[in-house]
């Protein structure tokens, strides 16, 4: 079901004028900057977005950690968790970011 999901909220998404790419490739960096290798997007928004699907009864931390891997590894900042599967749609948004605590 991840799929067609996945394709529905692709195409809603580019009818609303974004540039959404479909299981799109991003680098995956160390901590020294070396290229590690690759993992795939389910949706990637705007040059900005990592919005990582799933089709489960509910979320798992293992699905939160996923996605948290994605953004820090991928040196990205927002990511988008949704959770179609459940009863009642989740959406929940994470934001890693570099800048020190204040």
């Amino acid at each position: 079901m991840e799929k067609v999901y996945e394709n529905g909220l692709a195409h809603r998404l580019r009818k609303l004028g974004l540039d959404v790419r479909q299981q799109h490739p991003l680098h995956v960096f160390d901590e020294d900057g070396t290229l590690l290798g690759e993992f795939f997007a389910d949706l990637y928004v705007e040059n900005r977005l990592v919005v990582e699907l799933k089709a489960t009864r509910s979320v798992a931390n293992e699905h939160i950690a996923q996605l948290l891997g994605y953004l820090k590894s991928g040196r990205i900042e927002t990511g988008l968790l949704i959770n179609f599967g459940a009863p009642i749609l989740h959406v929940k948004k994470y934001l890693i970011t570099d800048q020190p605590p204040v």
